[in-house]
């Protein structure tokens, strides 16, 4: 039996947009992981006043590449600089199409000279993995799936960790019996608990200390264990997937932008070699901001904030058009806040909303009515007191203190006029800046 392509999910449906556009889709949350603990309330506070655990070694799709052209097929398709990228080091990887459209990011991190890791949902491996296959790079892959999706079910090849968390550093503390190595953020030490070898990864979340600890699946359930019984008096927290899905919103990152590959021609081989029920034919769009045309909702790695991480020293698929882009006005990225009293209003009926999660792209409107921007990732933030909003938004909508609107609803589809009034109801909102909070803004995102 032949696997249906992408191609031909958009060929059956009629369009990009008729294939992926599903109203009120239920927003994605982390696989096999609790979906709280202590309660997501709970759970937020953590890393913003204690420490928090958080598991990740489950809905991370991880490929290793290695072999003599594995720096060369990276370069070659990504914006980044790899010029001075130290084994051990992590970057956020950015490949984009030849237009200059961002296919997704990834965390990749070098292992060796001619040995990489690239985790993330697995956009970014598939661009990878075709693009080396197709130019007869000499490298080689081997992938791990989240384990959503890892043939058998069984069990990851890595742990994954973090400790977050104003207190962050006591637990790490007092697990490892002291500091560890000095480490520059975004880089890893080798480290060692009770015999058994791994990495840490200097890295935080929503402006907060912490690492990430990564290692084989065998020492897994021991580090569990010692990071509980080293933060129990310290009051640490294990994070649900609720919670989990919520840092991005202040740290800055939006997660999982369409990939820019729908539309192309010159893609059209690509689309017929990814599988229909991979990422890129089975992420939903909806919300209230509709178009028939999926190019309307592509981003550049610029709105990404991004731009900074492009390198045009070298050669790579997209540069040319990205160079372009660099002197257009591009929408900026922003945080909006949404007035409370009109999130009770309207997603709580006058009452706490409770946790709030979307991923939809909601219309943004001046006060005019007029469309100036689009919600990229919606959720509540307890520390905040409200819903905060990844929003991409018009340059001159884009100082802090501006006042829009949100519409919020969930647009039909292809038979309603995108321009339609559906009696969606609106939710203030100031914006803010992106990053929301300070420190990730001000030393986070500037060390990435």
């Amino acid at each position: 039996m032949t696997i249906p392509s992408l191609q031909d999910g958009i060929d059956k449906a009629g369009s990009p947009v008729d294939l992926l556009w599903k109203p009120g889709a239920e927003p994605w949350v982390p696989e096999v992981v609790e979906r709280e603990f202590a309660g997501w309330r709970q759970e937020q506070a953590a890393w913003h006043e204690g420490v928090a655990l958080l598991n990740l070694s489950h809905h991370m799709y991880d490929m290793w590449i290695e072999g003599p052209d594995a720096t060369r097929v990276l370069a070659d398709h990504g914006v980044n600089n790899f010029e001075n990228f130290a084994v051990g080091q992590a970057k956020q990887y950015v490949p984009v199409t030849g237009d200059g459209y961002i296919v997704t990011d990834g965390i990749l991190a070098r292992e060796g000279e001619n040995k990489y890791l690239l985790s993330g949902i697995p956009a970014a491996q598939h661009w990878v993995q075709y693009h080396a296959e197709k130019g007869g790079y000499d490298v080689s892959f081997v992938t791990d799936p989240s384990s959503a999706f890892r043939p058998g079910g069984g069990a990851p090849k890595l742990f994954r960790y973090q400790v977050q968390g104003p207190r962050a550093l006591d637990l790490i503390h007092s697990a490892f019996g002291g500091p560890l190595p000095e480490t520059k953020f975004f880089h890893s030490t080798p480290v060692t608990l009770d015999g058994r070898a791994f990495r840490a990864l200097r890295h935080g979340m929503a402006g907060q200390a912490g690492y990430e600890f990564i290692g084989p699946w065998e020492h897994a359930a021991h580090v569990h264990e010692a990071f509980l019984k080293a933060g129990e008096p310290l009051g640490l927290v294990q994070v649900g997937a609720l919670a989990y899905t919520t840092p991005s919103v202040e740290s800055g990152w939006i997660p999982s932008p369409v990939p820019g590959i729908y539309s192309d021609p010159g893609l059209l081989e690509y689309r017929r070699y990814l599988p229909l029920f991979g990422i890129e034919g089975k992420r939903p769009l909806n919300g209230s901001h509709f178009s028939p045309n999926i190019e309307d909702y592509y981003v550049s790695p610029y709105e990404l904030g991004y731009g900074k991480m492009i390198h045009f020293g070298h050669d790579f698929q997209g540069r040319d058009a990205l160079l372009k882009a660099k002197d257009e006005e591009l929408r900026k990225k922003v945080t909006l806040m949404l007035d409370r009293d009109d999130v009770r209003r309207v997603l709580g009926e006058g009452q706490d909303p409770g946790f709030v999660l979307s991923y939809a792209r909601h219309r943004v409107e001046d006060v005019d009515g007029g469309l100036v921007g689009v919600t990229m990732q919606s959720a509540s933030i307890d520390p905040v007191g409200t819903v905060l909003a990844q929003t991409l938004i018009t340059p001159a909508h884009a100082s802090p203190g501006t006042e829009v609107s949100v519409v919020w609803g969930e647009h039909p589809g292809t038979d309603t006029d995108p321009e339609a009034d559906l009696g969606f109801p609106r939710i203030r909102a100031t914006v803010r800046p992106s990053p929301f909070n300070q420190h990730a803004r001000t030393h986070y995102r500037r060390n990435i």
